[in-house]
């Protein structure tokens, strides 16, 4: 039994490393890849996971498969494509840390994977399982997914949910929109940033657009806000709570970070037990979750700056909240 299965892309990350003696941009080889991002995240934690997902049969492939089963992550339904290669993006910084991408991925490995190379046992013996929109953007990767979330939700799993919206990968913003908006009904824990709210809902008052997410079905949604933390909506209840002021570095893979720990602290919970969290339980949970993923951003690249239980508790314990006025 696996506390958290990810369905969706394993990629490879080449983020910033300076420069070479000639002046010319380093760029270093990290995985990556929201779902495996938040499996490694949670892992590191404390939870058992597994990956669903397909790699190329090359040298990134075998990489990302060791760099799985280096972080605990069950391999067993990780395909390899002999046809096309791992998929590959490279990560752009600002002066800021914060990110934008350049893919190539046409058609990269994780596309290609297909409903009948999912394998039905692993979804039926999981307590969530976790996807999010970057399969959903071409087939056969968008029937394999909706495949895999149904039948973990016919099983009895708690469904959770990252509209991760990366506009290069999408055909248009209304293509985007409709398929990551199609999305939104078969999840019960959500998580989004800020611009893939008002994106999907048209709304830039977070306690309205989070409450048009809920009036789908949705029972826990969450809102990453960087540098001015997390907005929560559980039934009737709804907050912000600050993150933590650290040196920030490289902002990748901080909301996954954010959502693995999340998982983590309700790991063993029931969907009936999620809906009747006390609003202190859940401050406690969401707070916990943003120390996460502030260490996640201290240190460069995504899976390999991932914090460990001890590192989460010493921020909570050593790091001031931010308190700036944004």
């Amino acid at each position: 039994m696996f506390d958290i299965t990810a369905v969706g892309e394993l990629l490879i990350d080449f983020t910033p490393a300076g420069s070479n003696e000639a002046g010319n941009a380093l760029f270093a080889r990290n995985p990556g890849g929201a779902p495996a991002n938040v499996l490694a995240a949670a892992g590191r934690l404390g939870c058992r996971t597994a990956f669903i997902g397909k790699v190329g049969a090359d040298g990134f492939g075998r990489f990302l498969k060791a760099t799985l089963e280096q972080n605990q992550i069950c391999t067993e339904n990780l395909v390899f494509s002999s046809q096309v290669h791992t998929t590959l993006a490279f990560v752009q910084l600002d002066a800021h840390g914060d990110r934008s991408f350049a893919f190539y991925r046409n058609p990269g490995a994780d596309i290609l994977l297909k409903p009948e190379e999912v394998k039905p046992e692993l979804l039926r013996n999981t307590g969530v399982l976790h996807f999010g929109s970057v399969s959903l953007t071409d087939e056969p990767s968008r029937s394999a997914t909706l495949y895999a979330v149904k039948t973990a939700k016919e099983a009895g799993a708690v469904i959770s949910y990252d509209p991760n919206y990366r506009a290069p990968l999408w055909k248009s913003e209304q293509e985007a929109k409709e398929q990551m908006g199609a999305a939104l009904p078969l999840a019960d824990l959500v998580k989004l940033s800020e611009e893939e709210m008002e994106m999907l809902t048209g709304e830039q008052d977070l306690l309205t657009g989070a409450r048009r997410i809920q009036a789908l079905g949705v029972t826990l949604v969450l809102v990453t806000l960087g540098p001015k933390g997390a907005f929560y909506l559980l039934g009737d209840a709804f907050g912000t709570l600050p993150t933590y002021d650290v040196k920030t570095v490289d902002t990748n893979g901080a909301g996954d970070t954010f959502f693995g720990a999340v998982l983590f602290r309700l790991k063993g919970k029931a969907l009936q037990e999620i809906r009747a969290l006390p609003v202190s339980e859940l401050e406690e949970i969401v707070s916990f979750a943003n120390a996460a993923g502030s260490m996640a951003t201290v240190k460069s690249g995504a899976i390999p700056a991932m914090p460990t239980l001890e590192e989460v508790e010493r921020c909570r314990q050593t790091v001031p909240l931010l308190q700036a006025n944004f």
